[in-house]
Formats: structure tokens, sequence, C-alpha cells
């Protein structure tokens, strides 16, 4: 199996020509297709001596219906079924929709968390920090459950759906928007910036998704390395790493990302192993770093979140033998597992545009840690702040990370701005758009 295949979940890029006249009319939830699912998974799936026996495909409405009685359910979280189409979108940054996030701060006040600047957010110039008090005409709190969490019956993920929005701006100010989603490109870096400290040059770098450069092999991203280029260029000493909204993505930009970190004394060391299931134990294989570029770090902090999740996990456990690392923020979400989609080993599932895509392996980094599905737990726990900008010196847990590169602790005032809030965006999503969450 060539490397290009695995993922956290990791893009494959799949050419289709026109559909003919003689071929049959897809039918996704058929009988037919179901059975493959089955038979995909018993080869495939990474718990497979875990499958049920086969349930009758007639009892189920939906192909995800059917895979989740299926899933293993005391690990498996992460299985889930969708387009060929939508899965290799997403994995190059294709998207459909308003290109935004938002986060509740610790008053259960709802803001704007990153906006992708070519999503139609972006044209219109919304901001990280702009308070959402309306959506639709109905407050924020209109809008909450029984059980505590959030609908904002925003629509599906396509163009043409139109939603409104009031905003309460930094400046006290409010403004309303009318904004109709549009397909866009993302961009995964939000914000880079060099802050000198105590005569140090600390890099921050907010990553929001591993997304690969559409067309480029091997799979890598130009916009990660022109990044890491500037911080190069800039001669950091640290790095403050920003993975608080992101959910995962490619594991082959994963792996250029830290072959950039990593420094040139532990090249060629091991970066994770991989394990499958029984049948597959002939593609178990270790990866070993490859130093790129001359960025030669002291130290690296992350910030995280329960939104810190999939790929976000795997850098962080890898490079974890190798730097001093710290993390600043809450819980990471928990996912050691990871995927690669099916279609392409079985002519039913693709002849039907039905891309399954379940966990089928787990890593290990160089100390053989693997278990960590209760996320990795920060060395300081500090709240979200929201209503801050990108760089915003008052942005608490940017605060804190400076504050620990420069005196090695955090005063307790940060500290106890620590909340955990009852619903995060990651929650609002399953499948592949918990991959990549995003409005």
């Amino acid at each position: 199996m060539k490397k290009t295949f695995w993922l956290f979940t990791m893009v494959i890029l799949v050419f289709w020509s026109c559909q003919s006249k003689d071929d049959p009319i897809p039918n996704p939830d058929s009988i037919e297709v179901k059975n493959a699912i089955y038979d995909a998974l018993e080869e495939w799936y990474y718990w497979n001596q875990e499958l049920p026996e086969r349930p009758e495909p007639k009892g189920f409405d939906s192909n995800q219906e059917y895979l989740e009685a299926l899933k293993f359910k005391p690990l498996d979280r992460f299985s889930y079924i969708t387009t060929i189409e939508d899965f290799n979108n997403s994995f190059v940054g294709k998207n459909a929709g308003h290109g935004f996030g938002f986060a509740f701060d610790a008053n259960e006040k709802l803001f704007l968390t990153f906006v992708y600047d070519d999503a139609p957010a972006g044209k219109d110039g919304w901001k990280r920090g702009w308070e959402i008090i309306e959506i639709n005409g109905k407050a924020i709190s209109e809008y909450k459950n029984g059980a505590g969490s959030y609908d904002f019956q925003l629509g599906n993920a396509e163009a043409g759906i139109t939603n409104s929005f009031t905003f309460k701006l930094p400046d006290g100010s409010t403004t309303s928007r009318s904004n109709t989603k549009a397909e866009y490109q993302s961009n995964s870096i939000l914000h880079q910036e060099v802050i000198e400290r105590g005569g140090k040059k600390i890099g921050y770098w907010v990553y929001n998704s591993f997304k690969a450069t559409a067309g480029l092999s091997p799979t890598q991203s130009k916009e990660v390395q022109e990044s890491l280029d500037f911080f190069q260029d800039q001669n950091i000493s640290e790095l403050i790493i920003d993975l608080r909204y992101n959910g995962g993505g490619s594991v082959d930009v994963a792996e250029q990302i830290m072959n950039f970190l990593i420094q040139a004394k532990d090249n060629e060391k091991l970066m994770y192993t991989n394990k499958l299931n029984s049948l597959k134990a002939n593609f178990e294989r270790e990866t070993l770093f490859k130093k790129q570029g001359g960025l030669n770090l002291s130290q690296l902090v992350f910030i995280t979140s329960r939104g810190s999740a999939s790929a976000s996990e795997l850098v962080i456990n890898s490079l974890n033998p190798y730097f001093d690392i710290t993390l600043i923020g809450d819980n990471t979400y928990g996912k050691p597992v990871g995927s690669f989609p099916l279609s392409n080993y079985n002519n039913t599932l693709k002849s039907n545009n039905v891309e399954l895509v379940p966990i089928t392996f787990a890593t290990a980094n160089a100390e053989g840690n693997a278990e960590y599905f209760d996320g990795f737990e920060p060395d300081f726990l500090v709240g979200d702040s929201p209503q801050f900008n990108w760089g915003d010196p008052n942005d608490l847990r940017l605060k804190a990370a400076l504050e620990f590169l420069e005196n090695g602790n955090v005063n307790a005032r940060i500290q106890n701005s620590y909340f955990r809030p009852s619903w995060e965006m990651i929650d609002a999503f399953e499948g592949l758009r918990k991959e990549f969450p995003v409005y």
C-alpha cells in the first residue's frame, strides 16, 4: 500500500469521468451497498473481531444507520460514511457554507472564533471577537435545548442558503448582516506572527486544519511550507502552535509539519508506528522523521481544547518524546486511531458514490504511547477567550503561553480563568464535518 493511502484522516484524490448511459444508476442506500459496508468492515475495520453478526440490511433506512449498528461503541466515536466527492474536497479545503466558527465565553456569550478569508463571511469582513447576538432574528438562548446543547438551524453545507446575523462589535456598536452560503477555498493558517519577549523571538502560529494543496505530489501543503519558511527566516527559537479549533485532517500534512519542527539531531528517528487488524498486519509500518528546513526550536507550546483532535493529537504525541512540550488550554478530544477511505477497495461502494471511512489503524509514538482516548491533559488549564482577535495580548491562552515561555510558569489569576463550556462547536458535527468543523 502506498503511503498516500494513510490518513488521520488522509486525502486521496480520485478523478471521475462522466457516467455513461450503460453504467448502473447509483443506489447508495441499497441492500447491496449495506452488504458491501459489512464486507469492507470485516476486512479492514480495526475492531473487526468485535463486529456483530451481519444485521439484516432491510431493517435500516440509511447506510449511516447501518454503520452505527456495526461500530464498536465503547471506543469508536469516529467511523462515518460520506460521498467520494465530499471526502476528497474536504481534504484539500474545498468547502460550501458561510465559512466561520463560533464558541462561548465564560459568561455564555457567543463569539466568532475564526473566519476563512475567501468564504462568504470572510469576504463580508467578519472577524474573530465579534459577539453574535441574534441568528435569523432569534436570541442565542432560544436555540438551546433541554440537554444544554445548541442547534442554530443554519441549514446544510451547500451554496445558496441565506442566514441573517446580528453582531456586537468590539467597539460596542452593532451590525446586522445577511450572508449566503457559497463554495469557497478555506485557508488552514488563521494567523502567524513573531513576538519578541526577553530577547527571544517567539513564533505564534494558529493552524486550523491539516489540509493538502490540490495537485501536489507527494501530498503536501504549500500554505504550510510558506508559513514555516517565514518562521525560519525570522529565526525564531520557540513556537506556540494554536490548535484549539483544529479537528484534524491529512496525516501527510501532519508529517510535513513535524519534519519542519523536529530538531536536526533527531532526523531519522521514529516518528510513529501504526497497527492494523490481524488480517492486515503486513501493512503496518514505522514512519521516521525526515528533517526539512532549518528551524531549530528549543521549546514547543501547544494551545489545545476539546476541538483539538485526530491529526492535532498525532503531532503532539509524536513530537513529545523529542521536545519539552507544554500544553495550555483544555483537554484534547482523544482520538489515537485513524482511517483511510475504502471505496477504492470495493467496487460496489465506488460505483454507488459511497465513501466508507471507518477506523482502520491505531498509532503509537516512539515511547509506545497509544492509548489516549480521554485526550491529553494540559499542563495549565486556561479558559478560552474568543472575544479577542488572534494575536491580541488579552487572549488568555496566548497570554498564558507567552508567560510560560518567559517565566516557566503561568500565574494563578490566569489559571483561575478556566471554565469548561457545556457545549463546544465540535459537538455540533458528526462524521466528515467533525474533522473539519465549520458553519
